[in-house]
């Protein structure tokens, strides 16, 4: 049995699935693992980064959060991360994109919209 190039080919539709499956980052992905305590309107949810990136966050945490929300939430960024001499303080405002559970506990991400350097 002889098969065309043609036939082996993938089809225009299965080459646009799967670069719509490609992730596309816009910001290095730090593996850190930082306390954080979120704001969301009055209520303040402990939670514990996956990753930190200048444009998003990953958590983990005991409660669900609705994507939409208003976050804020202030990060202790180590030094050696930053390459400063010093650990810096962060104070961050974004907004939830996705939360999901898995086995244990929540995973949220969010964006990072704005962010300020506190004095040290």
């Amino acid at each position: 049995m002889e098969t065309s190039k043609s036939a082996l080919r993938s089809s225009p539709a299965s080459s646009r699935k799967a670069a719509q499956q490609q992730e596309v980052r816009c910001a290095v992905r730090f593996p850190l693992k930082l306390p954080v305590v979120l704001s969301i309107d009055k209520e303040e949810i402990a939670a514990l980064t996956r990753n930190v990136s200048a444009s998003g966050v990953a958590f983990e945490m005991n409660s669900s959060v609705q994507s939409g929300l208003l976050i804020h939430f202030s990060l202790r960024m180590p030094g050696a991360v930053l390459g400063t001499p010093h650990d810096v303080l962060v104070h961050c405002r974004g907004r939830v994109v996705r939360c999901s559970k898995n086995q244990s506990n929540y995973l949220a991400a969010a964006t990072i919209d704005e962010y300020q350097f506190a004095e040290q």
